[in-house]
């Protein structure tokens, strides 16, 4: 990384600054996934276990995952893993019940009152990779709002390993956020299979959860098609933007920027800080905690397309970041708090020194699953609202309609819509 000054930079390189790393969009990706997807659609189960023998190398002879699994996936993580998953359950769980939508009830006028209600999606699927990593974490930000929605049917799809077996902790922490429908199945034939049914895998009516690129693409295709299942949110890789004052800890500002970029390689981080020392430390310090991870190499690679930005002010350093709209935003700030007002495009904001990002991955209580690539802009982070649908009822009285009545038949008088007028107008003429 190299500290670029904002000020000195023509708006051309500054836009350039803000660029992310380009998302696979190939015609192989596009056209492969739709081809998994008739593959599926036709063969169902079959074509499953063919995919995960040529794409996991695994043999599964039974697409779900039994009941023993579970008991047997528990024995195999520590109490001290359990206490973990459990904890990060509850800490979800207490966050998101204070979500339920309340119901509206409203009278606009004499006689007609208006309502909003609120019904979970019926059916619902959850996908959890396993690609470079196992992901528990997302099986209980994505099951833990469906489950308080009170989504009829839950399924989730997770990759199988070698040997046929899903990931323990991922069925654990599945199971035990109110998830026991499980299938181990990935990739683009899993979203194909939850968004038209097989024979084994029930069809859902909208599918969540993170993946690569033909993951991506596949979510896109099939909410595309009306027979097909909505999807969550678009995506691209994981990201994080700091701002960073002259009294942030270098060795904290390295730390959270690194946590981010050894999620993948395409994986993008940004520092923005009003202190041309601090910026400098902080590189220093990246590159020696670089040698200390396992996952030196991915995270090398996407450093080297992240960003290290000084501005003059805080005021320019929020200006940039809403420009950006990361998925995650850290202000290591003297008194982050009072520039959070300023702030309005991001996925989800960590304030202050002792609040690294990795809590929200985990256990803080709010969803990692968020907007990236921009869409924070339009976009809000995964939550029991995305997971239901609001229905609006209307209920007039005779004098009700007697006084909305005259503007709705001048309305509809505006836009020619003869029907519209009479179907007021008549009643307004009768008698009874």
């Amino acid at each position: 990384m190299e500290l670029k000054v904002w000020s000195e930079l023509p708006e051309a390189e500054q836009t350039a600054m803000l660029q992310r790393p380009a998302v696979s969009q190939s015609a192989e990706i596009r056209d492969g996934t739709a081809a998994i997807i008739s593959e599926v659609r036709q063969r169902g189960d079959r074509a499953l276990r063919d995919f995960s023998l040529t794409f996991d190398g695994a043999d599964v002879s039974d697409l779900r995952v039994r009941e023993e699994e579970i008991a047997a996936a528990t024995q195999q993580l520590s109490q001290t893993q359990r206490d973990a998953i459990d904890l990060a359950i509850n800490n979800v769980r207490i966050f998101h019940e204070q979500q339920r939508p309340v119901a509206i009830v409203v009278e606009t006028m004499p006689g007609v009152v208006c309502e909003r209600v609120s019904h979970a999606i019926d059916s619902v699927g959850l996908y959890v990779p396993a690609g470079t990593a196992p992901l528990p974490s997302a099986a209980i930000m994505l099951a833990v709002p469906a489950t308080i929605a009170g989504c009829t049917t839950k399924i989730l799809c997770t990759p199988p390993r070698r040997d046929g077996s899903a990931d323990p902790a991922v069925l654990v922490a599945a199971s035990r956020a109110g998830v026991t429908d499980i299938f181990k199945v990935g990739g683009a034939q899993a979203i194909a299979a939850m968004a038209y049914g097989t024979e084994t895998i029930p069809k859902v009516r909208k599918i969540f959860g993170p993946g690569n690129a033909w993951v991506t693409s596949a979510k896109s295709q099939v909410s595309a098609d009306p027979a097909g299942a909505a999807m969550d949110m678009p995506a691209g890789p994981s990201e994080v933007l700091v701002i960073a004052d002259e009294h942030a800890s270098a060795e904290f500002v390295a730390a959270d920027l690194l946590s981010q970029a050894e999620h993948g390689v395409d994986s993008q981080v940004v520092l923005i800080t009003t202190s041309g020392n601090l910026g400098v430390e902080v590189i220093a310090e990246l590159d020696r905690q670089l040698s200390e991870l396992s996952r030196a190499e991915i995270a090398s690679q996407a450093l080297g397309h992240s960003r290290a930005i000084q501005v003059d002010d805080l005021e320019t350093a929020a200006a940039v970041s809403n420009r950006y709209a990361p998925e995650h935003l850290i202000l290591h700030t003297e008194n982050p708090r009072s520039l959070l007002p300023a702030l309005r495009n991001a996925g989800s904001v960590f304030l202050g020194t002792w609040t690294p990002e990795a809590v929200g991955d985990y256990c803080s209580g709010t969803n990692h699953v968020l907007p990236t690539y921009g869409y924070a802009q339009t976009y809000s982070g995964l939550g029991v609202d995305q997971f239901m649908r609001h229905m609006t009822v209307q209920e007039l009285s005779r004098e009700g309609l007697e006084n909305l009545g005259p503007a709705v038949v001048s309305l509809a008088g505006l836009e020619g819509l003869d029907a519209h007028a009479a179907s007021v107008g008549r009643r307004l003429r009768s008698e009874g």
